[in-house]
């Protein structure tokens, strides 16, 4: 057989494979788990898993190519450029505009990025790691997004950038924001990495600010294993976020490519003699934040299935809701007006006058092997890691606390069926109407 056939043989096994080791299971309310989140796939995507790894090609290549052309069209972006993680990418949008090649509208240690008191903390780690001071907006617990009535309060002499998670999949209110950004000068950087296919006024969320991120972890839209990108919006950010991403180069080469610019020993740049190689001169203080093409491939294969994921996850969330919103003992978070989100999870809050804490009803759903999730670091000046770092609140927080104490959330993922999500229903429904719970708030009112 030649090579080729040998491929191709190869690649329907692990189909085979696929079907035999990754045989589903029937759901037994009570005992079988039901995740917050997970990775699907078939064998499509161990298919092409395996083909990528036989060409050893260990580092970006092909595959990578593919994906970044197709995923920036489908998130509306001028161009993506892949990297490890999310995180990654967060710290990439944040370096790339710190570059000396944007003067004077550089970010510089000491400037003002506004960010939400409450969500993920590798959305705000990076402005502290350049020397940045986050600006601490209060949250609206009705949507987990950034509160936007306290944005104009924000703003001072040194504010340059707003950076802002999507929390959940659920867009912030794009236009408030965009808004302000477009009145005051500032740069724009959205944290997709929950939101991928969510829109705001019929556009993808990461095509309105310069930069955006998106996460390709296992937990996440669709999966790379682990992996993330950034969205750049603006030509000329393009080249600098490749540039910290690839050591702080200042050569463009794709790996194994030499001299696309026609004159790789033709430059003379800082105090290097001239003809010094373009492959080793390097302009920024940059990382190796690349993946690996086997990780791209995988992506390859899951964005083919990506409008399904969007719709069984909306479609689920739906469900979660019909069925739990009577409740007055639980708080359902809602759609931002004018988006449609690609949810990652079903978020809520146990209300102030359940007649129950956060605590019991999480340990009631853990016990059922229902997961939970709370709302990633909750009120973020809490936290242990950033307790005593430079920043700027605005107000008490109030809101960001409620999150904090009260917040939560489940699975809506593609991986949960329809009978997962009516045992989802039933548990909540039973647990909140239960005779403890009643005994609880009779003696509450009383």
């Amino acid at each position: 057989m030649t090579a080729d056939e040998l491929r191709a043989a190869i690649r329907s096994l692990v189909g085979e494979y696929h079907e035999v080791a990754f045989a589903s299971t029937p759901f037994v309310p009570g005992e079988s788990p039901v995740p917050v989140s997970g990775k699907v796939f078939d064998g499509d995507e161990m298919s092409l898993l395996v083909d990528a790894s036989l060409d050893f090609w260990l580092t970006t290549g092909r595959f990578a190519d593919t994906f970044e052309e197709r995923f920036a069209t489908v998130m509306g972006a001028g161009a993506v450029r892949l990297c490890n993680s999310g995180s990654s990418a967060n710290l990439l949008a944040v370096a790339a505009l710190t570059s000396a090649s944007l003067g004077d509208e550089a970010l510089r240690p000491g400037d003002e990025v506004i960010t939400c008191a409450s969500g993920f903390p590798t959305t705000v780690t990076p402005l502290y790691q350049h020397g940045l001071v986050p600006v601490y907006v209060d949250v609206d617990q009705r949507t987990l997004n950034i509160d936007v009535t306290a944005l104009e309060s924000a703003v001072s002499d040194r504010t340059r950038a707003v950076m802002v998670a999507h929390t959940l999949g659920n867009p912030f209110d794009l236009a408030a924001v965009r808004a302000l950004c477009d009145r005051h000068g500032l740069w724009l950087v959205e944290d997709c990495c929950d939101a991928v296919g969510s829109t705001y006024d019929g556009a993808p969320v990461g095509s309105f600010g310069a930069l955006g991120t998106t996460s390709f972890y296992p937990a996440h839209h669709i999966t790379m294993g682990e992996g993330g990108s950034v969205l750049v919006n603006q030509a000329r950010l393009e080249r600098v976020v490749e540039s910290f991403r690839d050591w702080g180069r200042d050569c463009w080469c794709a790996p194994g490519a030499e001299n696309t610019c026609g004159r790789r020993f033709g430059w003379q740049l800082g105090d290097l003699p001239f003809g010094y190689d373009h492959k080793y001169i390097y302009s920024h203080l940059g990382y190796n934040l690349k993946l690996t093409d086997m990780q791209a491939a995988v992506g390859v294969a899951q964005l083919d299935k990506l409008d399904g994921f969007i719709a069984t996850r909306r479609s689920n969330w739906q469900r979660l809701h019909d069925g739990l919103v009577d409740l007055p003992e639980i708080e359902i978070v809602q759609p931002t007006p004018n988006s449609h989100p690609a949810w990652f999870g079903f978020p809520l809050l146990v209300a102030a006058e359940a007649g129950f804490e956060r605590f019991d009803f999480v340990a009631a759903l853990e016990a059922a092997k229902i997961a939970t999730r709370l709302v990633f670091g909750g009120n973020l000046l809490r936290q242990p890691a950033f307790a005593d770092r430079t920043h700027r609140r605005i107000g008490p927080l109030p809101q960001a606390d409620a999150v904090a104490e009260r917040g939560l959330w489940l699975g809506c993922y593609p991986g949960l069926s329809e009978p997962m999500i009516d045992y989802m229903i039933e548990t909540i429904r039973g647990f909140v109407r239960s005779p403890v719970i009643a005994r609880r708030r009779d003696r509450r009112d009383s």
